[in-house]
C-alpha cells in the first residue's frame, strides 16, 4: 500500500481518502513542463529576432513610430508567452501522477497550481538565460532593415553618445588656422555651461546666443554669422537627440508594461493548460 491513508473528516464518500507523508506536487512533471516552456520561448524569441518582428515597418520609407514598434514587440512577447506557457503547463498536467481518492475540486486546484509553478520556474530560468542578451536581440530586430552588423550594435550598446557633448564643443571652437595652438579651454568650459543650460531649459536666450557667438568668433577667427550658424546647427542636433531620448524612454516604459502583461497572460494560460492536461490524464489511467 502506497503511504498511509485516513478518511476525510467531512466524509464525502467511501472513496474519499487522503495520502499522508507525500507531497502533492509532481516535481518531475513540473520540471519537464518548465524545460518545454523555456525551450519554446527561446525558439520563438530567436525567431522573432531573426525575422525582424521588432522592426516591422521601422524603415524610414514606412515612417513607423516608436509606439508601433513597441506594440509589435509586445504582441510578439504575448504570443510567445501564450504558446510556451500553454505547452509547458499542458505537459506538466499530462505527466503528473494520478491522485487517487482526491476530490475533483482539489484535483483542479492542484493542476492549476502545477501550471503556475511550471510557468514560474520557466520564467526564472528564461530570465537567467536571456536577461543579458534580450536587449541585443531586440536591437538586432530593430536594425534589420538598416543592415547593421552585430558588431556595430554591440559597439553602439556599449558606447553610448558619451563623447557627443565634448565633440560638439570642440567643433564650435574649431579654428580656421590649423597651426594655431592657443589654449581655448576657458571659453570651451563657459560655452559648455551655456549649452548645458540651453539643453535643460529647451531654449538659448538671445543674450547667451550673442555672447557665445562672440566667444566662438574670438577663439576661432571666423565671422559672427558663421559662429551663429555653428550654434544653430549644434542646438538643432542637440534638441533632436534630446527628443529622441524622451521618445525612447517612453517606449521603454510601455515595453515594461506590456512585458508584465504578457507574463500575467502566460501564468494564466499555463494554469488553464495544466488543468486541461490533468483532466485528460485522469481520463486515461
Amino acid at each position: 500500500m502506497e503511504g498511509s491513508v485516513y478518511p476525510r473528516p467531512d466524509a464525502l464518500g467511501a472513496d474519499s481518502v487522503v495520502a499522508t507523508g507525500k507531497s502533492a506536487a509532481s516535481w518531475p512533471a513540473i520540471i519537464a513542463g518548465a524545460f518545454v516552456a523555456t525551450s519554446v520561448s527561446l525558439i520563438l524569441l530567436a525567431l522573432g529576432s531573426g525575422l525582424g518582428i521588432t522592426s516591422i515597418l521601422t524603415s524610414a520609407d514606412h515612417g513607423t513610430s516608436g509606439t508601433a514598434i513597441v506594440a509589435t514587440t509586445a504582441i510578439w512577447f504575448i504570443v510567445t508567452q501564450w504558446i510556451s506557457a500553454g505547452l509547458g503547463g499542458y505537459i506538466a498536467g499530462r505527466l503528473r501522477t494520478r491522485w487517487h481518492g482526491t476530490h475533483t475540486h482539489e484535483v483542479f486546484f492542484r493542476d492549476t497550481a502545477h501550471g503556475l509553478v511550471t510557468w514560474a520556474v520557466a520564467t526564472v530560468v528564461l530570465a537567467m538565460l536571456v536577461g543579458a542578451a534580450l536587449p541585443l536581440m531586440i536591437a538586432v530586430g530593430q536594425h534589420t532593415a538598416s543592415g547593421k552588423s552585430s558588431t556595430d550594435l554591440q559597439n553602439t550598446a556599449s558606447s553610448p553618445d558619451l563623447a557627443a557633448a565634448p565633440y560638439g564643443i570642440d567643433k564650435l571652437f574649431r579654428s580656421t588656422n590649423s597651426a594655431e595652438t592657443q589654449d581655448a579651454s576657458g571659453p570651451k568650459v563657459e560655452a559648455d555651461h551655456i549649452l548645458r543650460n540651453a539643453q535643460a531649459t529647451g531654449s538659448l536666450p538671445d543674450t547667451d546666443r550673442t555672447y557665445l557667438a562672440g566667444l566662438i568668433a574670438a577663439s576661432t577667427g571666423i565671422s559672427a554669422s558663421d559662429a551663429q550658424m555653428r550654434i544653430n546647427d549644434w542646438l538643432a542636433k542637440s534638441m533632436e537627440a534630446d527628443a529622441k531620448k524622451k521618445v525612447e524612454a517612453a517606449a521603454s516604459r510601455e515595453a515594461a508594461i506590456y512585458t508584465a502583461l504578457s507574463l500575467l497572460i502566460g501564468a494564466f494560460i499555463a494554469s488553464v493548460a495544466a488543468a486541461l492536461g490533468g483532466r485528460l490524464r485522469d481520463e486515461h489511467p
